[in-house]
């Protein structure tokens, strides 16, 4: 019986060599002489995740014109300064795990997390100054300080638990969409693609990147496939699309519920459980789906725009993928 390809196979078929010699560099990238940086070091690289970005950097290079020791390095600073974000966000949320294992600051404690932060953002830019790669890393620091934004706007905003629409999206633009973003925009710069070309697919991934970050909040009120719901979101008061349409739809005593019950009684299983099961029955999750397909949809129109390239339907596999994940 011939062996059936998984989807995420399918996808990095045709840069599966292009995978490989990113992690020998990567690797590389991040060595240092210090003995306990080192380590460190070693245990980030054996944790790495499924390899999203560096695989939107590679497929993006191969629709324009092919990928090139400058897609290495540009696929090595997304992932240097990513997981940067991640070592800081850790200690910014005191959380002890990262994808099921114990997270840098549950290991060696907040401040050397914070150092160990520092370090990658240092490597990243070194790594692209040391080249001249002064354009990817223009557009990948434009990232960081749109997440770094995203972020104390979404903590400034959760305090009174007023958040509009609109500003929901302006967050997800910035904490989640930039950085997708930015992995298309260098892998079509790597290339050498044109200016007008590079805005299309920074357009691109920060349409996907909103979908994507849909499908996380969509995740955190158990949608059919993925079973119970988790509630994280509510718990840490951050007002996700599928709540915030459900209060700005809600009958007055409702809506005061649900606000009393997320500034309140937030750690309240019992309260938060009849929270999701109000939003589940009330169109906030449907209405969220509805947005995410229509997101995810726009970036395949955008795609299409690209210049015609085979990489472009794997491109397309990837995008379905990161919003049809169950986890």
């Amino acid at each position: 019986m011939p062996h059936i390809l998984s989807i995420i196979e399918q996808i990095k078929q045709p840069i599966a060599a292009d995978l490989n010699v990113f992690e020998s560099k990567f690797r590389e990238a991040m060595k240092s002489s210090v003995p306990l940086l080192d380590t460190i070091m070693t245990y980030i690289v054996k944790r790495k995740g499924k390899q999203i970005r560096p695989m939107f950097v590679f497929l993006t290079a191969k629709i324009f014109n092919g990928t090139n020791e400058s897609t290495y390095r540009a696929a090595s600073l997304v992932e240097l300064l990513h997981t940067a974000t991640l070592v800081h966000d850790d200690v910014v949320d005191d959380s002890d795990e990262r994808r099921g294992f114990f997270s840098i600051n549950a290991l060696w404690k907040n401040k050397i997390a914070v150092l160990v932060g520092d370090y990658l953002l240092s490597k990243g830019l070194l790594l692209s100054v040391k080249n001249k790669d002064y354009r990817l890393l223009e557009i990948v620091s434009e990232a960081v300080e749109a997440m770094s934004e995203g972020e104390l706007l979404q903590i400034e905003k959760t305090r009174n638990l007023n958040l509009s629409e609109e500003v929901y999206y302006d967050i997800i633009r910035k904490k989640t969409a930039s950085l997708i973003a930015s992995c298309c925009a260098i892998g079509a710069a790597s290339s050498g693609a044109s200016n007008e070309e590079v805005k299309l697919m920074h357009l691109f991934g920060e349409k996907v990147g909103i979908a994507f970050q849909m499908k996380d909040d969509l995740l955190d009120y158990g949608e059919a496939e993925i079973g119970k719901p988790t509630g994280i979101d509510l718990k840490e008061k951050k007002l996700t699309l599928p709540i915030i349409y459900t209060i700005n739809h809600a009958e007055k005593t409702q809506r005061n519920f649900i606000i009393n019950t997320i500034k309140n009684h937030n750690n309240n299983k019992k309260k938060i459980a009849e929270v999701i099961k109000y939003v589940n029955e009330h169109d906030g999750i449907a209405y969220t789906r509805k947005a995410m397909i229509r997101h995810k949809n726009e970036a395949l129109d955008i795609l299409d725009q690209a210049t015609q390239s085979p990489f472009k339907d794997h491109l397309k596999l990837l995008v379905n993928y990161v919003i049809d994940r169950e986890k």
